[in-house]
Order: C-alpha cells, then structure tokens, then sequence
C-alpha cells in the first residue's frame, strides 16, 4: 500500500473506534492515548480529522483501490468493534455500510466476522468448584496456589506469544491478543482463588489505563507505519511480516498486565487506582527492556505460528 492507502486503512479504523454510539468521551481519550503512542507519524493528525469529524467512511474507502487493501481496512475494522466484546447493533450497521462501500460480497463480510466473533465471545475457562467470583470490598488470600516460577513462566510465555502473534501480517494474528491477555489475567486470579469475569478484567485494565479499543487500534497502526501487513489472505505458516525486526510493543504489555495482575491478586485486590497505574507504567519499562532479551524466542514461536489456526490456539490456551 502507498502512504494514501494506509492513510485510508487508519481513518477506517479509527471511524470503527466511534460506531457503537456508547461513550464519545472514552473513545475521544483512547484516540488521544494512540495519537500520542504514535506520534511521529501522521497518525495524530488523522486522529484530529476523525475527532473533528472532517472526514467519512465514503471518502477512506473510496481511496482504496485494490481489493487487498480494501479487504484489509474491513477486517481492521471489525476487530476494533470488536475489541471489546461482540459488536452491537450500531457497529453491525456500520461494518454493513462499510464492506458496501468497500464493494465486498456478503460471504467475504460473514467469513471476515467469523474468527472475530469466535474471539470477542470466547468464555474464559471454566469456573472451578474451590473458588467463587469476587465481590466488591473482598480481600482474598494472598498466597497463590500455583509456585512463584510457574506464574513466572505463565507470564513470560504469554507474552512472548502475543510478541510472537503481533510480527505476523494477518490481521487475525492483532485481534488474538487482548482474549490472550484476559485469559493471562484470568488465570493469574484464579492461581489466588478469584475466578474474575471478563467485565472484571476489562474494568482492571481500564484502571491500568490499558483501553481494549486503544490497545488494538496501536497495534494498527504500528504495522501500518513499518509496512508491516503482508498478503491479507496469506496462510502460510512461519512468514513474518516485513519489517519484523520492529518493536513487539504487545511483549511488554502483556508482561506488565500479568505482572500488576500478580501483586494486585496477591495484595487482596486492595491497590488504589493510582498505585496500579504507576506499577503498570513501572513495569512496562521493564517489558520493554526485557523484549530484547526474549527477541530470538519472539522470532522463533512467530515463525511456527500457523495463522489458519489462531482461533483454536486462543482456544486451547
């Protein structure tokens, strides 16, 4: 794509951020956070465009002029609605009135929504009998029931897995990542005996200032800036993107959810707002130092990553 097409791929994503209608004042803070985390591209300028609302859906598609790269901002944009959670009713309009304009068929629209569904209402795993969901003001035992090094190892291997799945091209690869990060989460609770819903794990990365929406719709448009999406209906298994050698931004964020998941859990859940943000910033700092470490295993799992089978990876996971 020429800079005019990735241009019109971001402006579709950052649009879809805006189609359920709910929280103008959420979504405005989450295109700032991206504008800012990317700010040396032109991406804070389309923010603005989008923000101010100087641009429209008709015009972004109407730039894309190869089916590629039309299919391409159609499944970006169904994964930023989906982001967090299933669509609603106003995003199902919005992506109908989008693969219209883009001149998509009816099946490649269904076969796009497919994986993307499966993912946004994948259940987290099965609530077990020793344990309950918990509730407002509870304090929890501190002591997990699973040893320090295997949470050690629990949080590593996850991160260098959604390492490994951000320097793949397909976009399905992008919208693994945040179910992989509420399973981490969930699992890390569940190793202090709470069984957390999905509303409870979005509200504690909402805390950690880690916006679902935010998260994928960075993760966009660093790929777009290093050229990062290859062939969109690429399957092959063990081809990494161009310009693999860029920054695996979702190593680090998901070492540093798993790691204020472990002191937030083993604390009783008793952290303020504040502490877990600056522990989250912390440590992010660190996930970003560590990542050039874990580089070669990054590389490595990128290239067994069989992209057909993403679904049932996050599946199993």
């Amino acid at each position: 794509m020429d800079q005019k097409e990735q241009q019109a791929v971001m402006t579709i994503a950052l649009l879809a951020a805006f189609a359920d209608g709910r929280n103008e004042d959420r979504e405005r803070e989450e295109l700032r956070h991206v504008a800012e985390a990317l700010g040396t591209s032109n991406v804070p300028a389309l923010v603005q465009e989008v923000l101010f609302k100087r641009v429209s859906v008709s015009d972004a598609a109407a730039a894309l002029t190869t089916p590629d790269a039309r299919r391409l901002a159609y499944e970006l944009a169904v994964g930023v609605c989906e982001a967090d959670g299933l669509r609603n009713d106003a995003e199902t309009r919005f992506l109908a009135d989008l693969g219209a304009r883009l001149g998509l068929d009816q099946p490649t629209m269904v076969e796009t929504a497919v994986d993307a569904d499966v993912l946004a209402t994948m259940p987290l795993p099965a609530v077990g009998a020793t344990t309950g969901i918990a509730t407002p003001g509870e304090v929890v035992a501190s002591t997990p029931s699973v040893p320090p090094a295997e949470l050690d190892k629990m949080v590593l291997n996850a991160s260098i897995l959604n390492g490994a799945l951000e320097l793949l091209p397909q976009s399905i690869a992008s919208m693994a990542i945040i179910p992989l990060q509420m399973k981490l989460v969930y699992r890390i609770g569940k190793a202090h005996g709470v069984e957390a819903d999905k509303t409870q794990i979005r509200d504690l990365l909402a805390t950690l200032g880690v916006g679902l929406t935010g998260q994928y719709l960075e993760q966009i448009g660093r790929k777009l800036i290093g050229g990062l999406f290859g062939t969109v209906a690429g399957g092959m298994a063990g081809s990494l993107a161009r310009g693999a050698t860029g920054v695996a931004f979702s190593f680090a964020t998901t070492y540093a959810i798993g790691e204020v998941a472990r002191r937030y859990y083993a604390g009783g859940r008793v952290m303020s707002a504040d502490l877990l943000k600056r522990a989250f910033s912390d440590l992010l700092s660190q996930g970003k130092a560590l990542q050039a470490q874990y580089r070669p295993q990054i590389e490595q799992q990128a290239r067994t990553l069989d992209p057909a089978r993403i679904v049932q990876l996050v599946r199993g996971s």
